[in-house]
Formats: C-alpha cells, sequence, structure tokens
C-alpha cells in the first residue's frame, strides 16, 4: 500500500489520531508531548502513530494534509493542527467537546 493510503487510512479509519515524534507514554519531542498530552487530559481515547518508527510517513505526512510540522492531529478526517492549535483549543474549553463528539460520534469512513 501506498504510504499516503496508509496515512489516509489511519486518518479516516480513527475519530481521532495523532502523527507525533514517540508516543503519548514516551514522546520523543516537547511539541509532540504537550500535544499528547492535552489529548489526554480530555479523557478520550485516541489512537497515535510514531512517525520515529515509519520513515516513510516520517518523510510524507507533511505533504498528505500540506502541515510541515509534527505533531500533527486529525479529528473525523480533518486535520485541526499541531501543538499550538491543540493547546490554545484545550485552554479555550473547546478541545475536549469537539473530542468527546468524534469519540462518540463517530462518522463512518469515506470511501
Amino acid at each position: 500500500m501506498d504510504v499516503l493510503e496508509r496515512i489516509k487510512e489511519k486518518v479516516e479509519n480513527n475519530p481521532i489520531v495523532i502523527f507525533m515524534k514517540g508516543t503519548p507514554q514516551f514522546p520523543q519531542c516537547g511539541f509532540s508531548s504537550r500535544a499528547a498530552q492535552a489529548l489526554q487530559a480530555c479523557g478520550v481515547e485516541f489512537t497515535y502513530v510514531n512517525v520515529l518508527d515509519d520513515p516513510e510517513i516520517f518523510q510524507n505526512l507533511p505533504r498528505y494534509a500540506n502541515w510541515p510540522t509534527f505533531p500533527q492531529i486529525y479529528v473525523n478526517g480533518e486535520l485541526i493542527g499541531g501543538c499550538d492549535i491543540a493547546l490554545e483549543l484545550y485552554q479555550k474549553g473547546e478541545l475536549k467537546p469537539m473530542l468527546e463528539q468524534a469519540a462518540h460520534h463517530r462518522q463512518p469512513a469515506k470511501n
């Protein structure tokens, strides 16, 4: 499967996914750590992809949504942004309801 198809599959088949350096338990960069902490603080289950474990995803993810940096957080198939945007949404109280809605009202995968 082509790497962009693998990325698309992850994004479309998981209501909440973060592409990050490392894992939520062992992040490998400060931005990924803070973004994962914001997601975890919302108490909603999410999927993660450690881009350091998959060089193809690491190299090609920036092309997928034209977003050059990591982490990248997708909710219901849409890029919401990276660390700064996730923290801003969290601080405004907007991230938790967005994630809860995605988790509880999961949209079917697009064909």
